[in-house]
């Protein structure tokens, strides 16, 4: 199957949004971690201690999330460059590498929320049970 020059062009949009929400989750997270980091530098405790170390489990995932969508975008362009100089069968392949890059990216964004979500459900059992 050929792969026209504005099939991976279709990409653009999604990569990028989906970057930015990659970078939201790493502010986001980077801002609790700091927080947290004061509040265990003025009160040392072993709960917080915790919720750093699954932060810091979730900025590597979103770290690993960011770098396999950003290879994948560029790949996107390199097959765009291939397809438009001809190359059809390399930039198919190329194309069809981004797309499982993409997927990556996108699995590690799943087990990432997965985290995050066992996260708050520990918070909230804390709550439920003060």
């Amino acid at each position: 199957m050929d792969v026209s020059l504005t099939t991976p062009a279709l990409l653009f949009p999604a990569i990028s949004l989906l970057l930015l929400a990659y970078t939201n989750r790493f502010l986001t997270i980077a801002g609790l971690i700091r927080n947290l980091h004061q509040k265990y530098q003025d009160h040392p405790d072993t709960d917080v201690k915790a919720q750093i170390s699954n932060l810091k489990k979730r900025v590597t995932l979103i770290k690993n999330m960011q770098l396999f969508g950003i290879v994948s975008l560029l790949l996107c362009v390199v097959s765009m460059f291939a397809i438009y100089e001809t190359w059809q069968t390399l930039g198919s392949i190329i194309f069809g590498v981004s797309l499982i890059l993409l997927m990556v990216s996108l699995i590690l964004s799943i087990i990432e929320i997965q985290i995050s979500v066992k996260a708050l459900n520990i918070q909230l059992k804390n709550i439920e049970n003060d």
